[in-house]
């Protein structure tokens, strides 16, 4: 029987282990991790992370071939194929600082597979790293292996969440990159075969490891600046009464473009695209390409400008001031259907709108308060650790409540801002939110969801991004 190990219960790790798990009975998959709270969680009825699908898939397989266990040496001594993705965060000191990958965690997942193997092994990173960290790790492996032979394998995953299970269950790609020599090329041949059980073959596709690694920094980099274009655009289309959602209409009809990745928002979230983003930067200027690195740095200079744009437009309606002033803020994940708040817009309009003393009301369906005392409080960078290491629980923000229902964030508030798309937010009574606001009542969509025309009708001044704008924030420009 074929035995995997995945070391990182989190959101690829999990997910990814689980569909492994339940499209190849044949195989036993083990997820190992050393929080004990995380690996309690996976074993429970309230998985650690929200996910469409992912209940039904785990509880199906769990305690058959699928098991969360904290022993990670014994578990990984026994595997034949072990899957590494660990945290990858960006360094805040030191060589590489607010660009670099810190690897510190994929290193001593390496020693210590390397410690405790007693057979040849195939190790595969799944967790998004720098290229050329596979040569790092085999280097690592081979002075400590003992003549055990190790295979590296880069087999980067392409999900996104809200959908990672329909994307593991039919992927438009599966990437693995290996050595080019025998011994690689029958490793690669291997972890295929894992895949080749519920993904069609022609959709595997084979790579040495550098481009199997450059690959998806290339893959997250595109996918950035797709979103920062329209978003420079939106710019654009609020200074001349243009409409972002029909100019992306009409350059998403062209066949070479296409239409997805074209909605304007106040910005890019997630654990990956601004973190892919500056590793590719940093990258760029390790290889005296300059120029290159400009280029990609100005992907996330555009994403910040946006998010900076948005508090502007808020501070500057709301006769400059929103000292004092009740704000709901309506979604706080970076994106519809996860809990995952990390690199979150959220995060910065909250901080902006705090900085100018607004007292803030936020709801969110899947993200509850400590997780938001925790992200407003946190330095840039500190939420890519392991939850034991971040900072212990900081001290709650005054002015922030969190608040479990729209109605209740919105009641007395002066404004409202939509920062996730929930499709509840679609289809609130927005009447009755008006009447229980303060006047003039403003709400600042940063998902261009609501039904614009609908709520001016009601009474609400509405700024939506990159659409034409409400003849009163015209009389207040907002100031960048």
């Amino acid at each position: 029987m074929v035995k995997i190990c995945c070391i990182g219960a989190g959101y690829v790790g999990g997910p990814t282990m689980a569909v492994i798990a339940l499209k190849c009975p044949e195989i036993q998959v083990a997820v190992v991790d050393i929080s004990v709270s995380r690996i309690n969680a996976w074993n429970s009825d309230a998985l650690p992370i929200y996910e469409p699908g992912l209940d039904d898939v785990v509880k199906q397989c769990r305690g058959k071939n699928l098991f969360f266990s904290t022993d990670v040496e014994k578990h990984v001594a026994e595997a034949d194929i072990v899957f590494v993705s660990v945290n990858t965060p960006t360094k805040t000191q030191g060589l590489g600082a607010g660009k670099a990958a810190d690897l510190t965690y994929w290193e001593s997942a390496a020693r210590m597979i390397a410690d405790v193997s007693k057979s040849d092994k195939i190790v595969v990173e799944k967790s998004t790293v720098p290229v050329k960290t596979a040569e790092a790790i085999e280097k690592i492996l081979t002075h400590n292996s003992k003549g055990i032979n190790f295979q590296i394998l880069s087999n980067p995953e392409f999900l996104a969440e809200g959908t990672a299970i329909e994307d593991l269950f039919k992927p438009d790609r599966v990437l693995i990159g290996g050595r080019e020599t025998k011994e690689g090329t029958k490793a690669i041949e291997t972890l295929r075969d894992v895949y080749a059980h519920w993904v069609p073959v022609d959709r595997i596709i084979c790579t040495n490891l550098w481009s199997a690694e450059l690959s998806k920094l290339a893959a997250n980099a595109f996918l950035a600046q797709r979103i920062s274009s329209v978003n420079a655009m939106s710019a654009l289309c609020e200074a001349t009464g243009a409409d972002v959602s029909q100019v992306s209409h009409a350059v998403g009809k062209d066949t070479r473009i296409g239409p997805k990745f074209l909605n304007a928002s106040v910005g890019f979230g997630g654990s990956c695209f601004q973190k892919d983003i500056l590793n590719l930067v940093y990258i760029c200027e390790c290889n005296g390409l300059p120029e290159v690195a400009n280029y990609w740095k100005q992907v996330i200079k555009v994403n910040d400008y946006q998010k900076n744009r948005f508090v502007n437009r808020i501070v500057s309606s709301m006769f400059n001031t929103v000292s004092g002033k009740k704000i709901a803020v309506l979604g706080f994940a970076f994106k519809k259907d996860t809990g995952d708040t990390r690199e979150t817009p959220a995060i910065d309009v909250c901080k902006g709108l705090l900085g100018d003393k607004a007292r803030l009301s936020i709801y969110d369906p899947q993200v509850n308060e400590e997780q938001i005392q925790r992200d407003l409080s946190m330095k840039k960078f500190d939420w890519d650790h392991p939850v034991h290491l971040q900072p212990m629980s900081p001290s709650s923000i005054k002015q922030v409540s969190v608040v479990w229902d729209a109605y209740a964030a919105t009641k007395d508030a002066h404004g409202i801002c939509i920062l996730t798309e929930w499709d509840e937010f679609k289809t609130l009574d927005y009447q009755k939110i008006y009447d229980n606001m303060q006047k003039p009542a403003f709400v600042f969509d940063g998902r261009n969801i609501v039904d614009v025309a609908k709520l001016r009708d009601i009474g609400f001044i509405v700024y939506s991004i990159g659409k034409p704008l409400d003849q009163w924030l015209k009389d207040m420009p907002a100031v960048a």
